[in-house]
């Protein structure tokens, strides 16, 4: 069997590179005659000349945090999608809120190959237990089963007793999710006297910490992880070589100094900006906010394309928390919603490789039910669960940050 999903994987980098330049102006073409942002921002840049990454580096930077200012100037994109309403699929909603779109060709977001180097295979039955309300995150794992000729159960987030059920009954042998809630799933069956048919994972939405990749290799399931985001699609993917991620055939990846565009040298950390060779969501230069670095050579996997080291932290204070974008915005809704709290301090830890939020809140005195009401903002606008923690006036650092991601990944 085929251990590369198709021949672009084993291109010549040089070939790759070549293919990558010659396509660029068009894309470039592409957004400015069909994107109103990119009509602005790339104005004085000539398409045509934008041939190398040289020229690419030289292109404003549109950064992930600048969504949803940019999306409440202009409905509902911003100026970014180069598709009407009528010939897209589906439009979603992540925290923020950004809003996305899906386009109507197949394996729109790319994630085909990710699966494939993960062990998927035509005839799989796929338990897809990312969130299928609002936000994109089930959906483009499912585009990327059904391109490989899998079929997917919709498992979606909680109920994970019914979850190991379905599991029991239908036998799965591959999961897609967050590495944290197939070890939630894989607790419960052991609870239940179940045992899980899994053999294969692909995770993502958030570090796959070594503890749970152990325990669950413990258990059979031989997982890998996926880097995509809800603009992007995938961006790379973990290989059988375990070096690294491999850079996705459809993207070119520029590591640039973070709060700049420009491009620091390999190996060096920066952040990850991307450009999509997407037609209906024509993203240049779109900075994602994560931290990572180039890995030298080629991986032993047969794989040319560029490596990078995964996932390495955010370059700005919007944090990922279980799969979750939290934003800077939102705590300043928070602060908005209870006027007695003079400042806030949202702090990620990992206890138990688990991620956790605590809302540090400074007040003057503690109203009665105070904790709890704001428990309850909390997770209304973040739409996840966090320890609310009052504090004295003055306590907090006084650094600036609003967001701390206190995780331990060693």
């Amino acid at each position: 069997m085929n251990p590369h999903y198709d021949a672009l994987e084993t291109r010549a980098p040089e070939q790759r590179e070549r293919d990558l330049m010659a396509q660029l102006p068009r894309q470039i073409a592409h957004a400015k005659a069909n994107a109103a942002h990119f009509a602005r921002s790339l104005a004085s840049f000539d398409a045509a000349a934008v041939n190398s990454r040289a020229a690419l580096s030289k292109l404003p930077v549109v950064r992930k945090h600048e969504l949803i200012e940019l999306q409440k100037q202009q409905r509902p994109f911003g100026g970014l999608v180069a598709t009407p309403y009528g010939k897209l699929a589906r439009v979603f909603s992540s925290p923020g809120p950004i809003y996305e779109p899906e386009g109507r060709s197949a394996d729109w977001w790319r994630t085909a190959r990710a699966l494939y180097a993960a062990g998927f295979r035509a005839g799989d039955l796929v338990h897809n237990s990312f969130s299928y309300h609002m936000t994109p995150g089930a959906w483009i794992l499912e585009a990327g089963a059904h391109a490989l000729g899998c079929s997917v159960f919709p498992g979606g987030v909680g109920q994970s007793e019914q979850q190991v059920q379905a599991m029991a009954e239908l036998r799965p042998n591959g999961y897609v999710g967050t590495p944290s809630f197939l070890r939630i799933l894989v607790d419960k069956a052991d609870e239940m006297s179940v045992r899980v048919p899994l053999t294969k994972a692909l995770v993502s939405g958030e570090a796959f910490l070594p503890p749970v990749r152990e325990a669950l290799k413990a258990r059979g399931i031989d997982g890998y992880q996926a880097y995509a985001t809800a603009d992007l699609g995938v961006i790379a993917y973990e290989t059988p070589a375990r070096e690294g991620l491999v850079v996705d055939e459809g993207v070119i990846v520029e590591i640039v100094r973070p709060g700049t565009g420009d491009p620091v040298p390999e190996g060096e950390v920066g952040e990850v900006v991307v450009t999509t060779f997407n037609a209906d969501y024509p993203l240049v230069r779109f900075g994602t906010g994560d931290l990572s670095a180039v890995l030298p050579g080629a991986s032993p996997c047969g794989r040319t394309n560029m490596r990078i080291r995964g996932w390495m932290g955010r370059a700005d204070q919007t944090t990922k928390v279980k799969g979750m974008f939290v934003h800077p915005e939102q705590i300043a809704e928070i602060l908005k919603r209870h006027p007695e709290v003079a400042k806030a301090r949202l702090v990620v830890t990992n206890p138990d490789a688990t991620d956790a939020m605590i809302v540090h809140c400074e007040v003057a005195g503690a109203p009665a039910g105070l904790a709890n009401a704001l428990a309850e903002t909390v997770r209304d606008v973040t739409k996840l669960r966090g320890e609310v923690m009052l504090a004295s006036l003055g306590s907090l650092p006084n650094d600036g940050k609003v967001i701390e991601d206190a995780r331990k990944y060693d």
